[in-house]
């Protein structure tokens, strides 16, 4: 064995080099925790303000009176329940004190989740879909996050309007998919039958 791979294996055992690439390593690693602390600082208010402008706007679009409801601080574990139940996940809740609820609930799409208001009246009728965050197929799955018209011609999220009983709104049934994106609107039909299933939870 030649004297240059002896020295290289000496090093390499040596405690000292041990304790320097230890700390060398810790060091990058604090400061490296440290700047991605600092950016999710700065980042985390426009964030969380930019998600709430987008619930403000979907709530707009799925009842007439948004500034009726008011949000729910803890969610009903029952509610929490129906919508796992269903096939989604309630994250928020606005009551309507008598008009009925909108919902903030979240339902696997084709290429991961869809984030969606819900807005159902006092009859347990759906009032309005619109979606605030989704990662959906630009031009195929975009259609039905973006209430394009389906095969029917009708506005896909439209088509939800007026239609009650949690667990009865099937694709191919009485809701009709967009060509190609049959898996996204199966997603927001998920999401709307959680939405009526929390609703005829809290009566």
């Amino acid at each position: 064995m030649s004297n240059e791979v002896k020295t290289k294996e000496k090093v390499d055992m040596d405690p000292k080099y041990i304790t320097k690439l230890t700390v060398t390593l810790l060091v990058t690693c604090i400061i490296v925790a440290g700047l991605l602390g600092l950016v999710n600082g700065v980042t985390a208010g426009p964030i969380a303000q930019i998600n709430q402008q987008k619930t403000e706007q979907a709530m707009a679009e799925v009842v007439s009176d948004p500034s009726s409801f008011q949000a729910v601080a803890e969610l009903p574990q029952a509610a929490v329940d129906a919508a796992t139940a269903a096939g989604g996940t309630l994250t928020e809740l606005y009551d309507g004190q008598g008009a009925g609820y909108v919902l903030k609930v979240v339902a696997s799409g084709s290429q991961g989740n869809i984030e969606m208001m819900v807005g159902v009246d006092a009859s347990g009728a759906v009032t309005g879909v619109s979606v605030i965050n989704h990662s959906e197929t630009s031009g195929i799955g975009t259609k039905v996050v973006g209430n394009e018209t389906n095969t029917a011609g009708v506005p896909v999220l439209d088509q939800f309007v007026g239609l009650s009983g949690a667990g009865s709104l099937v694709v191919g049934s009485n809701i009709t998919a967009i060509s190609g994106a049959t898996v996204s609107t199966k997603g927001i039909t998920m999401g709307a039958n959680a939405a009526l299933a929390v609703a005829d939870v809290l009566g």
